[in-house]
């Protein structure tokens, strides 16, 4: 994981379902904008929001997509920095073999501190 202390990092916390909402898709639309423009983004998945990693995901049923083709492009924009609150993981009955990248999971302490090391954190 990368060093939470520069003052370029952006942190975005994705909160919501790829279903539902648009919340996930503008988060992570967010993060791919500011990766563009030289920003080193870390993104952080809590509740629902660890959803978004579950691999195979399905259309919703609004016809909503997953978020599967999005994700996969993080690498090209330089976006390495994936965070799993684990207590949202296992509220959810999930682990790290459901997911569909590779992510750090993170304990209450852990947590808090990457919260308090980014200068910059957009919630969506």
């Amino acid at each position: 994981m990368q060093e939470p202390h520069d003052d370029g990092d952006l942190l975005v916390i994705l909160r919501h379902g790829p279903h539902g909402s648009s919340w996930l898709k503008e988060g992570l639309d967010a993060a791919l904008v500011a990766a563009a423009f030289g920003r080193r983004v870390s993104l952080l998945f809590m509740g629902e929001g660890v959803t978004a990693l579950i691999a195979d995901q399905q259309v919703g049923a609004l016809g909503q997509k997953g978020t599967a083709a999005t994700l996969e492009m993080l690498e090209m924009y330089d976006i390495e920095t994936l965070l799993v609150e684990a207590q949202g993981l296992s509220r959810l009955g999930l682990s790290r073999d459901d997911l569909m990248l590779e992510v750090e999971c993170l304990s209450p302490v852990a947590l808090a501190r990457v919260l308090s090391g980014h200068r910059l954190v957009l919630t969506f």
